[in-house]
């Protein structure tokens, strides 16, 4: 079975969030981690791009929503590395 671009995208994407919620629960990356955010972000990204081609309402809500918390975060915590310096 050869899979299309958007496919593996959607693999790729799947991947980055499996590993980074992984290594959360492994307690090798903190929640609050840019490392984790931006994983999460990508991942959500990734699965976006994939739904567009193959389009899922139900998991695009999901990924959209994954992808506006991850960049809250990512916000988040650039705001308090500011304020801590």
């Amino acid at each position: 079975m050869l899979a299309h671009w958007p496919d593996l995208a959607g693999m790729i994407g799947v991947v980055a969030i499996l590993i980074a919620y992984a290594l959360l629960q492994a307690g090798r990356l903190r929640g609050d981690a840019l490392t984790y955010q931006l994983m999460n972000a990508f991942g959500a990204f990734a699965l976006i791009i994939s739904l567009l081609y193959a389009f899922n309402l139900a998991a695009f809500v999901m990924e959209t929503a994954w992808l506006v918390v991850s960049i809250y975060g990512i916000a988040r915590g650039r705001r308090k590395r500011q304020e801590h310096r």
